[in-house]
């Protein structure tokens, strides 16, 4: 089926696979959800830290890593696309910082490189598909 659309005053063409599926949440995006497997990542890396550093880096590193995920959210329940690049570029800084606290964590020993490096991969994938997701919204 082919479809026109208006955006922005620019008129596209295209073709539709099933009008049935339509993104309807925010859980329907592939950068939340890949964000998603990062954050539960995170979480699971968490449990192995020294308990001295529960109110430090392990808080600091569960906050950024939830606030990637919730920004992607709210900036899709916001249904401006430029309010949800506001709130994406927003998911992009805390993204950024969940990777600033992994290199913390590694420089005082606490992980390995090994593991920063398995982080640095799946920070790498969740950062391409944001900004890929934001390059999108801009369209």
């Amino acid at each position: 089926m082919e479809v026109v659309v208006r955006v922005r005053g620019v008129v596209r063409v295209g073709k539709v696979k099933s009008v049935n599926r339509q993104m309807k949440s925010f859980e329907d995006l592939e950068v939340w959800k890949q964000c998603r497997d990062y954050r539960i990542s995170i979480n699971d890396l968490l449990k192995q830290f020294p308990s001295d550093e529960k109110f430090r880096l392990v808080d600091q590193l569960k906050r950024c890593s939830r606030s990637v995920t919730a920004n992607i959210a709210e900036g899709h329940g916001r249904y401006h696309y430029g309010d949800n690049i506001k709130f994406c570029r927003n998911a992009r800084g805390s993204l950024n910082e969940t990777l600033d606290h992994l290199i913390c964590a590694h420089d005082e020993n606490i992980i390995t490189q090994d593991k920063l490096n398995e982080f640095r991969l799946s920070y790498e994938n969740c950062f391409r598909l944001l900004n890929g997701y934001i390059a999108y919204l801009k369209t």
